[in-house]
């Protein structure tokens, strides 16, 4: 396998998505969007590494009221608002029309609900969805 190390010969990722730095209550966040055929993948860090890793998908029922699951796949289990955040997105994604899933990466300094508020914020206005 042949590894390109000239930094001028770039290529273009070949996944839809989006790169953007905001700041969260004082803390450079760093943000990335892609677009999957069958899902979102977000990822937030404020501590240059990936963090706790969530699963949040649409449930497909019969009844009226959408009903939606959230589950940590690698990370925190112990911080509800983590889950509270990728339920979220999810509803907001789901309420856009998009049945895609979501996996969401959260490195953040801390977990305080203004904390998580600005990353649901900063990722709703910069969606793909």
């Amino acid at each position: 396998m042949e590894v390109n190390t000239n930094p001028s010969q770039t290529h273009r990722f070949p996944v839809p998505h989006k790169k953007v730095s905001v700041d969260v209550k004082g803390n450079k966040t760093d943000i990335v969007i892609c677009s999957y055929e069958n899902h979102f993948m977000v990822i937030v860090t404020q501590i240059g590494s990936m963090g706790t890793i969530l699963h949040a998908r649409k449930e497909e029922s019969v009844s009226t009221e959408p009903t939606f699951s959230v589950s940590v796949i690698f990370g925190k289990r112990d911080e509800p608002l983590l889950l509270a955040c990728a339920r979220q997105l999810i509803e907001h994604i789901s309420s856009s029309g998009s049945s895609k899933r979501l996996v969401l990466s959260l490195g953040l300094k801390d977990h305080r609900p203004e904390t998580l508020r600005g990353v649901a914020s900063a990722v709703t206005e910069n969606r793909m969805w």
